[in-house]
């Protein structure tokens, strides 16, 4: 079923969240990002890691970037750089350590976007996930060339 890059999700569990993040990656294009926001706990690791294992590998090692701020994947079709921008106190951090480069050779995974204060890509899609009972809701956000976009995705 193809839906629009924008609305809400409801994600019943963490296969669901997973979905998602696979679903995005076959709709996810060179020079994009998505920027994922919510409380800790609330599944923006899971859908990163679902989605940079539909790029690369199904059995690849997808660490937490917490500590070093990014890593990096070659997927066939499209790398994509994963960062975790918890610990930046400034927005340019997230330039010295290779955004723009990223965007430029592939794609971003942007954890705690809010700490970029502003200087978002503009090609990206924003997911808010939230905790909603015992699973989680999706706000999806889309802006620059993920306007009007769909993806492939089952709920």
């Amino acid at each position: 079923m193809i839906r629009p890059a924008a609305g809400e999700i409801a994600l019943a569990d963490e296969a669901a969240t997973s979905a998602l993040g696979a679903a995005l990656a076959g709709a996810l294009r060179s020079g994009e990002a998505i920027c994922l926001t919510g409380p800790l706990g609330a599944g923006k690791s899971t859908l990163a890691r679902a989605l940079i294992r539909a790029l690369t590998t199904p059995d690849e090692d997808v660490p937490s970037p917490t500590f070093t701020l990014v890593q990096f994947y070659e997927g066939d079709r499209l790398s994509v750089a994963h960062f975790d921008l918890y610990r930046l106190t400034s927005p340019d951090e997230a330039y010295e350590i290779g955004l723009d480069e990223a965007l430029e050779d592939g794609a971003a995974l942007i954890e705690w976007p809010e700490r970029l204060e502003g200087r978002l890509p503009p090609d990206r899609l924003d997911i808010e996930i939230t905790l909603e009972g015992d699973g989680r809701r999706a706000r999806l956000t889309p802006s620059g060339a993920w306007k009007g976009r769909g993806f492939e995705f089952r709920s």
